[in-house]
């Protein structure tokens, strides 16, 4: 299908939604004027059209393979990947310093949006390098900085991140990994590393020249769990002291794991230290590795909600264009007993304006929460608070968003869905991972319920629902859960156990999730009410009314179920369940 960026929604989201006029008035982010901002926008959606979505299906079809310990893509991918690099798109919110353009988050978040959106598997690559460049610039040693930043910024070397070994997974504290520091020689002040990562996105290929891993591993002295964890960078290639690339180091792909989706992407076995000279240097203070490690998922965390939204616009373009083009039977309600277009049909039209209010409440949400973080850059503390609650609510809500969407753009198809030629199927394969990686949802779940809800003496949460409420009062539906919210927060703050509140906590991340977006959707239709983007004047009104009419009461059902407790889950020993 014809992918076709989504800009004036994108645009409306960052004006709206992420305030970036507001942003433009600080110093630091002057550039990201009204002109630069459209220019932007509407030039990485042309690229992303042109360049990535084309390979979307192709890289699906033949996906990444792994050749005498080289990974190969499907042709067109490393022409794609060049143009990005030297049309600049790696660098727009990286630091002046290193070559970046120092614009806004909020404007890197729209360039993931869209080169995900034509293409989710290709997109994983630069999104972990921006990640590893958030690392080294908060973390690393100036030294570090200077030697591995500026070919990261450009896009020139890619970055990879390295948690999870097989015996590993969301229990980090758990690693094995070694670092053995060096005493004499050319790498004297180095480190040996030693040990095997599992899960490693795009961590072998041939489309940059370096790629630049970021380990975590325990020194010889390092206490046990989380505590005794250092980070430490491994370039694939040793970088000489002017710069140049020197011999390869030892690290190496061992296999490519077969996956449900995301095929064009190389989730790589990686083994560190097989012949005892894998090279890394150490990020950061010694055992302080998680917290450095933390700096690049947080935001990784938001850009993998971003994939919620992503997947959800192709989707739903896809689903539009199959249904205008599908004829089949007379309208049920229609004294014309022609055959119609599927879209003319009821329940047709409900999916797709559910997968279109969804979609757009997904976008809403990630560009407000791209905006409070910028704000938190500009030293806003309390909006740096809020966009600490905001991060598992689009990293979890949004990925979710993705999947729903992506399941009734299948059944929008019909049996045509169900069948691989279509490419129907593909976007729920490729969503199916986001609500895992970066910590699962139940994770992020678990984070608000228990370190956000906590946060300033319960005010960081308590203050978002008040200004929804503040703001949405001539909204019933809206305005009563954010209510709902703030009384299941009380509840879980002055009643519940931990364990009823980690029982409660994926309804109530919903819950809030929602509330959240209908209120950001309610902003967006008064700026469109008010002559903002007239190309939207028809359709928001129609896609908002579905979010507030339809979702934001499913919503507030789940209080119930965010307030049951545990005791209903341990009603049967372990034993007697599993039969």
């Amino acid at each position: 299908m014809t992918y076709t960026p989504a800009t004036q929604d994108q645009l409306l989201a960052i004006r709206v939604n992420a305030g970036i006029e507001e942003l433009a008035a600080s110093e630091k982010f002057a550039a990201a004027e009204p002109d630069m901002v459209e220019a932007i926008v509407e030039g990485v959606g042309q690229f992303a059209a042109g360049e990535f979505a084309p390979l979307n299906r192709i890289g699906d079809l033949e996906g990444a393979k792994l050749e005498n310990g080289v990974v190969r893509l499907p042709d067109g991918f490393d022409t794609a990947y060049h143009a990005y690099v030297e049309q600049g798109w790696n660098a727009i919110a990286s630091p002046a310093e290193f070559g970046g353009q120092g614009l806004p988050f909020t404007l890197a978040c729209n360039v993931l949006e869209n080169l995900g959106t034509a293409n989710m598997a290709f997109n994983l690559l630069p999104m972990l390098s921006v990640g590893a460049i958030e690392a080294l610039e908060n973390h690393g040693s100036g030294e570090l900085q200077q030697k591995y930043l500026p070919k990261l910024v450009s896009g020139e070397w890619s970055g990879t991140m390295n948690l999870t070994e097989p015996q590993a997974g969301s229990d980090v504290g758990a690693l094995r990994a070694t670092a053995i520091p060096i005493e004499d020689g050319e790498h004297a002040g180095k480190y040996r590393i030693k040990g095997q990562k599992i899960y490693i996105t795009w961590g072998e290929h041939e489309l940059s020249r370096n790629i630049i891993h970021l380990v975590l591993a325990r020194l010889p002295d390092a206490p046990e769990g989380s505590r005794g964890i250092s980070l430490f960078v491994v370039p694939k290639y040793h970088v000489e002291a002017d710069g140049t690339l020197g011999s390869r180091n030892d690290v190496r792909c061992v296999s490519l794991e077969h996956k449900l989706g995301i095929n064009a992407s190389p989730t790589c076995v990686m083994s560190y230290g097989d012949n005892d000279e894998c090279i890394g240097e150490l990020v950061g203070a010694p055992h302080r590795g998680l917290m450095a490690m933390f700096t690049m998922m947080n935001n990784a965390r938001i850009n993998v909600g971003n994939q919620g939204v992503q997947i959800g616009e192709r989707a739903t373009q896809q689903a539009l264009d199959y249904a205008k083009e599908r004829v089949q039977s007379a309208r049920a309600g229609s004294p014309d007993r022609n055959p119609v277009s599927i879209i003319e049909h009821p329940d047709v039209r409900r999916m797709l304006l559910r997968m279109k209010a969804l979609t757009e409440g997904a976008r809403a949400l990630l560009y407000y929460t791209a905006g409070q973080v910028d704000r938190g850059t500009l030293g806003n503390e309390d909006a740096r608070a809020r966009g600490e609650v905001l991060t598992p609510l689009i990293k979890a809500w949004g990925t979710d968003i993705g999947i729903e969407v992506a399941s009734l753009g299948i059944q929008v198809h019909g049996g045509m869905g169900f069948v691989e030629e279509t490419g129907a199927a593909q976007h729920w394969r490729d969503s199916r991972i986001a609500p895992i990686y970066e910590g699962t949802n139940g994770i992020q779940a678990a984070d608000l319920v228990t370190r956000k809800l906590g946060m300033d003496d319960g005010q960081a949460l308590i203050s978002l629902t008040e200004d929804i409420a503040r703001d949405c009062a001539d909204e019933p539906a809206l305005f009563a859960l954010a209510g709902d919210c703030a009384a299941v927060a009380k509840w879980m703050r002055e009643e519940a156990s931990l364990d009823d509140r980690l029982s409660g906590s994926v309804p109530f991340t919903t819950m809030l999730s929602v509330a959240v977006a209908g209120w950001q959707l309610v902003r967006q239709l008064r700026a469109v009410e008010s002559g903002s983007a007239p190309v939207l004047a028809k359709t928001k009104p129609a896609s908002v009314r579905f979010f507030l009419d339809r979702i934001v009461p499913e919503a507030a059902g789940l209080r119930a179920a965010a307030t049951a407790g545990s005791s209903g889950l341990y009603a049967v020993d372990s034993e007697a369940l599993l039969g």
